[in-house]
């Protein structure tokens, strides 16, 4: 793993628990990338979990596991509020999801995938 990677698992982790205690996502003092990409995800969570729901077909954002709820929310905020390309940020998010939720079926990728690609496909008609 790529110390971005591992960055990214932090995010995801702090993410899924700050959904599951209905808190602000804290990294406690880690790295400048963690904390700065952690306090945007604060700052645009209503934004972000908007843009979501609306390429959620016949789900809802609170049907979403804490881990997939929290995979998709920093990559949408890769996607629009970095520099990062959004073909790196989605690949990235597709990676944690092999990791961290995927049962090996490969549903998951493919869920998440689909969502995160028309995601992608609105921003760039933007």
């Amino acid at each position: 793993m790529t110390s971005r990677f591992k960055q990214r698992v932090k995010i995801v982790e702090a993410l899924y628990t700050a959904d599951l205690c209905e808190t602000a996502a804290d990294a406690h003092g880690e790295t400048p990338f963690i904390n700065d990409v952690l306090k945007g995800i604060n700052a645009h969570m209503d934004a972000i979990d908007s843009v979501i729901s609306a390429h959620l077909e016949r789900w809802t954002l609170r049907r979403l596991s804490y881990v997939d709820r929290a995979i998709m929310r920093l990559c949408v905020y890769e996607m629009r509020y970095t520099d990062t390309p959004a073909e790196i940020a989605i690949d990235e998010a597709l990676n944690l999801t092999k990791l961290l939720t995927d049962e090996g079926d490969h549903k998951a990728v493919a869920f998440n995938n689909s969502v995160l690609d028309k995601i992608r496909k609105s921003f760039a008609k933007e």
